[in-house]
Parts: structure tokens; sequence; C-alpha cells
């Protein structure tokens, strides 16, 4: 379990709590690329919390101690009203041009009548509605009556893409070069409202589609009061703690303390378990002054979690079913499978909200502006809204003593349909039973509260040992950190053919799903504790192959966009890179499981794929590889080493299936390589980023295989000097990716940190990764490509990549006597 202030005053990082941070953003319900909600801030009741793309999705917690009511999850959103809708509240029109005005068009006597006039939104995509908008500039113009506002805050309410200026009857009150890719309220200036009339305002906009996508849509809303009455206290943090499948909170509710327990039971040694849709939130309170109080628990849920946008009009209901209380929303439209893309949430399928119904639970559906106020003054509420509701429930504990009393919730996700995989639409795992149904799943999950329970604290024991033993207290904690988030990024299915699939999403960098180059940094987590889920990452780009829906000599990119896998969309290949990856993790199953019977079912496709590494591995052209972020690059160091260790892997296996021939030609290929890759890459104190490139220098992390799995094509000298190099350029925040730039993966540090060869170089290597992951100020769920000078997040968030910082623990595993 992850303990800050110790961690930071043993790697000398500082000793002030207040100061640090543990966690770029906490994991609280972790299941799915959909069903993943964070908080982005050290205290619960800090912020919002979010889906991982950073939309809210809102969880409150509240907890009422002798008639006080204290706010121990969650911060209450800003209400607003409508004052100019825009699209996603109500259909509207503008006037709009293409062509550059002249004179004052942003004022609101200006003659327009020459102006089209069509209906918002703007975009490129017809799917969205509104007005096709292709052109370089637009111009827009919507007049509106404001009535009386004297008194209102108001925001403008905006979503665009790209460069845009907004005037209000002709005063500038907006202006940004960039994009959004989602509403936001934007507070209009005071002297901009003092020009609003009760009739006959205009609302006045410039934008340039400048690259990518286009898109504006905007309006006017006014800030609502808090409903009157409401009084809330915010309940005191004392400490956070992140194990493998758990976060834990404890606060000081006045005179009663609490410890809030999100659990995740993500265990892979149970794959009905893994896939089950169900986490718990457990309240555990018990007086602090010997003394007995009496106690009300609550928890809310947001009908947001369900929904893309929190437009999307839902429906929601409440029922019983075994031993539960329920609620249950969903969006009225229920489009299943019918978007994909990156920024997205689910907004198909259903979610729940469950308490055992022997604690006789109070149950109500409400807006989110009534829903904390009904509890608070003692009652309950209702609503004929049908977006952004709340589902509640709240419990009366009754006397509660020092003796701790518990009260558990249930949240959970039915997706009824979770991935297209090549043109036919997949339920979840846990669905392979078709007697299963989301109701027995949640009593199931009930049912076994105290079994499963004691089961995830001897796994996260069992982690944090491990971990602690393989790489020291830092390297744990950044493992138990990556653990959640790892498998949270992956959807677990059974594809028609038999076969398991556990499909990635590439959170953040670009939508794609089982992204080859994505699986192979994520692979040590599952290698050490599931290797059968490797496969399901795998199964689906052999079936691309093997089908012939995919004929190229070399492994593809990815299947498709999350949750659509009907074949590659990614428009360039990484011929050296998908086909090594692919190699090195058959061979790593087959070294996980002490045979080669995986790699025997497609013999055929990886033989195609090693002869491709024989012509074209080792001294690569100038082609992509898994950091296409930075760009192209030719005779790439790192990238022969992966195709050495592809072709190495290719020979063991062949000698593990009984070809003795083939291993000695393959194994025989990558020794020669190896020694003729020292001479190419030497670059005196270290070896080069391309070959025969002086004065640059990057990471190795793909020699690591050579270590983990005991192939000795290079000697101790290389990793020496290589190592040596490291330390002597790490920054802040880790060792820069390469000599190109000063930014880094520290998915590939944590790789590069294994080629040591004792435990305070590893650890030296390990401790501003630490360091960056306790004091990043970019508050998202961990980054993997992160600024090395100043802990920023450059790009990408919530990968499943994060699963390469087990790499040590495998390491550890596959060698428990050290190298061999």
């Amino acid at each position: 379990m992850v303990k800050t202030l110790a961690l930071l005053t043993l790697l000398g990082l500082g000793s002030s709590v207040a100061a640090q941070q543990k966690a770029p953003a906490y994991p609280l319900i972790t299941h799915d690329p959909y069903f993943s909600i964070w908080s982005a801030t050290d205290e619960l009741n800090g912020s919002a919390t979010r889906h991982w793309t950073g939309t809210t999705q809102a969880l409150t917690g509240l907890v009422k101690v002798d008639g006080v009511t204290y706010r121990i999850l969650g911060k209450e959103e800003p209400s607003y009203q409508s004052l100019v809708p825009t699209s996603d509240e109500r259909p509207y029109s503008v006037k709009y041009t293409e062509q550059a005005p002249t004179g004052d068009w942003m004022q609101a006597a200006y003659d327009d009548k020459g102006w089209k006039t069509a209906a918002a939104p703007f975009g490129d995509e017809p799917s969205k509605g509104g007005t096709l908008w292709k052109s370089h500039d637009l111009w827009t113009r919507r007049t509106f009556d404001a009535g009386n506002v004297a008194n209102a805050d108001l925001f403008l309410k905006i979503s665009h893409d790209d460069n845009i200026t907004v005037y209000l009857n002709g005063e500038q009150i907006y202006n940004l070069k960039g994009w959004l890719n989602k509403y936001v309220y934007i507070a209009i200036p005071e002297a901009a409202k003092q020009k609003l009339k009760a009739k006959g305002n205009v609302l006045a906009i410039h934008i340039e589609n400048t690259a990518g996508g286009a898109f504006l849509d905007a309006g006017i809303a006014r800030l609502m009061p808090p409903p009157a009455g409401q009084t809330i206290e915010k309940a005191v943090q004392n400490s956070v703690d992140i194990n493998a499948t758990q976060t834990i909170y404890t606060f000081t509710c006045g005179k009663a303390d609490v410890t809030l327990t999100f659990t995740s039971p993500l265990l892979m040694d149970d794959l009905q378990l893994l896939s089950r849709p169900v986490s718990y939130i457990a309240y555990q309170v018990a007086a602090n002054d010997n003394a007995t109080h009496q106690v009300q628990v609550y928890f809310g849920a947001s009908s947001d979690i369900c929904a893309n946008v929190p437009s999307q009009p839902v429906t929601a209901s409440k029922y019983t079913n075994g031993g539960l209380s329920i609620l249950k929303a969903g969006t009225k439209e229920q489009p299943i499978l019918k978007k994909q893309g990156d920024d997205l949430r689910i907004d198909w399928g259903y979610m729940y909200v469950a308490a055992p119904s022997a604690t006789r639970p109070q149950q109500y559906i409400s807006t989110a502006a009534d829903a904390a106020a009904a509890f608070a003054k003692g009652r309950t509420a209702s609503t004929t809204a049908d977006k952004s509701l709340v589902l509640n429930t709240a419990v009366d504990l009754g006397a509660v003593t020092s003796t701790p009393k518990e009260q558990l919730f249930l949240l959970g996700y039915d997706d009824l349909y979770a991935l297209q995989y090549f043109h036919t639409n997949l339920k979840a795992w846990w669905k392979n039973d078709a007697t299963q149904t989301i109701d027995k799943q949640l009593n199931a999950a009930y049912n076994d509260y105290a079994t499963i329970l004691a089961k995830c604290k001897q796994f996260n024991e069992q982690l944090h040992n491990d971990a602690v033993k393989a790489g020291g207290e830092a390297y744990a904690a950044l493992c138990e950190l990556a653990y959640r988030q790892s498998i949270a990024a992956h959807k677990l299915a059974k594809s028609p053919q038999g076969d398991i699939l556990f499909l990635s999403k590439e959170n953040f960098s670009n939508g794609c799903i089982n992204t080859v180059d994505v699986t192979y940094p994520s692979a040590p987590l599952f290698l050490l504790y599931n290797p059968d889920l490797l496969k399901g990452m795998m199964n689906g780009i052999f079936y691309f192959s093997e089908s012939g829906k995919y004929t190229k000599p070399y492994a593809a990119h990815d299947l498709g966009t999350y949750p659509i896998a009907n074949g590659q969309v990614y428009g360039e290949g990484m011929p050296v890179e998908e086909s090594g990856n692919m190699l090195v993790l058959a061979g790593a199953i087959a070294r996980a499981e002490g045979n080669a019977n995986y790699a025997k079912k497609h013999w055929a496709t990886l033989t195609t794929w090693a002869e491709y590494l024989m012509k074209e591995g080792f001294d690569p052209a100038n082609q992509l590889c898994t950091d296409d972020f930075a760009g192209h690059l030719a005779r790439n160091t790192n990238l022969s080493l992966k195709a050495i260790a592809g072709i190495r892997s290719y020979a063991m296996l062949a000698r593990m299936l009984g070809d003795a021939a083939a291993a000695d030609k393959y194994e025989s290929a990558a020794r020669d390589m190896a020694a003729h890759w020292i001479q190419l890459a030497d670059d005196g104190d270290h070896f080069s980023l391309a070959f025969e490139s002086k004065n640059t220098w990057s990471q190795k992390y793909n020699m690591v295989w050579d270590k983990v799995l005991n192939f000795h094509l290079f000697p101790a000298s290389v990793y020496k000097k290589e190592t040596a190099f490291y330390l002597a350029h790490q920054q802040p925040y880790g060792l820069p990716l390469d000599s190109r730039k000063t930014y880094t993966k520290s998915d590939w540090i944590l790789w590069t940190a294994v080629l040591t060869d004792n435990a305070d170089d590893f650890r030296a290597l390990i401790a501003p990764v630490y360091k960056y992951a306790t004091e990043t100020t970019t508050r998202v769920p961990l980054s993997d490509w992160h600024e090395t000078t100043d802990g920023k997040m450059v790009g990408f968030q919530a990968r499943s990549v994060v699963g390469g910082y087990f790499m040590k623990m495998l390491q550890a595993k596959f060698n428990p006597d050290g190298d061999k």
C-alpha cells in the first residue's frame, strides 16, 4: 500500500505532506474504458469525480452526524440555466457567412440581411446534425432577447474547433487560439453584461478551421444559486492509501470518523470476476469521542455516467431484486455501438446503484441541485427532468459508538453489447453464460463481498511485498498506481471463434482498439498474473492475418477504433515494430507457461513475421516505431534491438517445438546481428540513437528481453556502459527518451532500469519517475508521456501501457536466482 510521507523522506524528495501529492489522479471505479471514474484532487471532497477523459461523472458521498451533514466524496458543481440555449439543449438557427464581412459585423445594429440562415451546430461531421462547415472561416450572428438579467451571473457556454473570437453586442468576451473538445462555461465580463438589452442582443462569432476537425456551438447561461437552506460542511480528510485493487480514504466528520473504501476487484486469476462490472463503495463509521451518535450515510451517482454528454435524455427507475434495492438509469436513445473514437463516454446500456434491502435504504431519483439538499434536510426528492439525474441512496445507521458500523453500496454497469469484432457484436465476458443478468451479477457481488474482499486483501499484500522485494518501496508504489489503470484500459470478451479477447483502447493517443505497440509495453503485468490475458491481446491480430483479411507479410498495427474492431485504421504500418512485438510476446508467453503450445497454433504466421525481420529488421528503413510521436527514423538502433529479440524469440520457440534446424538458424542470425549491432551503434561512452549517427543517444529499452528471457546476446559490458550513460543524463523527472527531446515515456524508463546490474542504480532510475507521479501538476490518470524537466504531461493518459511498470517483477519471477 502506498505510504506517501515515508517514501518521500526515504527518497529525499521532501517531508511535507501538504506540499506533496500521491497520485496524478486517484482510481475509484475501474473496469473498462467506458466504466472508469477518478478523483483528480488530493482531497476526495475537493472536486467532482470524473471519467478518465476529464468529463464530470459525479459521485457524491455524505455523512450526517447528529443532524450535521458532512461531504466526504465529490464537490457540488455549479448549476446553470440556459438563457440562450446551445444545440445540445434546444435547436436554434443563426445568420452566417463564409466570406469576410465588412464593417462592424459584430455590432447589434449591423445589417445582416445578406447573410444566410442555417441550423446550429456547424461542423464537419454530419452525424452531429446542424450545418456542414468545411471552409477555413465562418462568421455567425445570433439575435436573442435577454429580459432582466441585471443581477445574474452570466456565462458563455461554448464548444469549438478551432481558433475563435466571440462578441456580445460588439464587446469581445472570449478569444482562444486552439480548440475545445467539450462544452465549457466562460464568465462574461461585467462590461459586456452592461450592454445587454431586454430585446435585440447579438452574439457574434468568428471561427477559423485551421486543421483537423471543425465545430461551433455557443450560447449563454446564468449561474444558479445553491438551494436555500442547504448547509453541508466539508469533512476533514486525514489520509488516502492506494493498493492494487482499492483506494481507501479516512475522514473526520465532527464526532465521527469515516473510512471510505473503493474496491474494484480486478483479480486476474478469475476472469468471471475480472469481467463483472461491479465496484464496491464501503462506508465504515465510528464515534471518535467514546460517546454515541446518530449517523446517516448517503451515496449518489449521476446519470452522466451512462451518457456521452449531459444533454442526452435519460430514463431512471427503482426496483428490488434478490437482497438488493436497486436504482437504474440509461439514455432513452440507446445507440448501441454507434459511436467510436477517443474522447467519448458510453451512452448505451444501463448503470446501477444498489444497496442491501435489509438496511432499509431510502432511494430516490432527483436533479443534481436537489440531491444533496434533500439528504441534508432529512427528506427525499423527485423530479420530472430527464437529463443529468442523480441516483440517490440514504441509509440510517442509527446509534453509532466506537465500534465501527459499515454500509455497503454497489455501482454497476451493463453495457448490453461491449464490442464489435469483424462486424459481429460481442457481449462482455461475464455474459458467456447466457443465463447471467446484471441483477444476478449484482447479487453475486453482494453475497460474495466478504470472500472477495479477503481475496483482494491477500492479493494486495502479495503484490506489494513482491514489488518491494524486486525493486523497493518507490517501485512498489508505482506498480500499485498502475495496476487498475492498466487493466481498466481493456475490455474482456470471447470471439466468435471461441478465443479470449482482451482488447485495449489507446486512451487519448488516437482511440485505436487492440494496438500491438500498446499491447507490447503493457505485457509484463499480464505475463505475471495471467498470460491468457496477453493471448487475448494477441488473438485478434493473429486472426486478422490468418483469416486472410490482412495480407501483408508483417503484423498489423491495430484492429480499428474502439469499440469497433473491424480492421486496421492507422494510416501507416509499423512493420518491424509490430512483427517484433508479436514474436517477443509469443516467446515470453512460452517462458511464462513452460511450453510453446500457443506459438504452435500460430506457427505459420510467426514464421512469416520472423522471415520479414530476417530481411528487414536489423537495419530498419525510415519507418515509425511505437514512439511514433517522435516521427520517422531510419537505422533506429532500439528498433533493431526489437527485431533481434524477435528473431531470437522465434529461435527459442522453434527449439521448444523440436525444430533444431530452425532454432540454430535463427539463433545464429540473432547472435551475428547482436555483434554487428555493437559495432555499428558504438558511440564512445554509449550507443547511438541510429546506426553510425554520432553524438546521439536513446533509451535501449528493447534490450530488456535479452536479460529477462536469458538470451545472452549482449555482454555485461554493453549494459554497464549504457546504464552508466543514462545515470549521468537524468533530468529531475526522469531520463529523456532520447537526445532529440527532453520528454520521456515512463514505461520505457521502467524497462530501461532493468538493464542495471545492482539495486542502487535501479532505484536511482526509478526515483525521478516516482517524483513525477507524486508531484506532476497534470491531474489526470497517470500519463506515460511526460516532460522530464517540469513533470507535466505531454500527451496520453489512463493508458494500459503502465502495465510495463511490472517488468522488474517479471524479471524477478523469470529469474528468481538472478540472471542465468
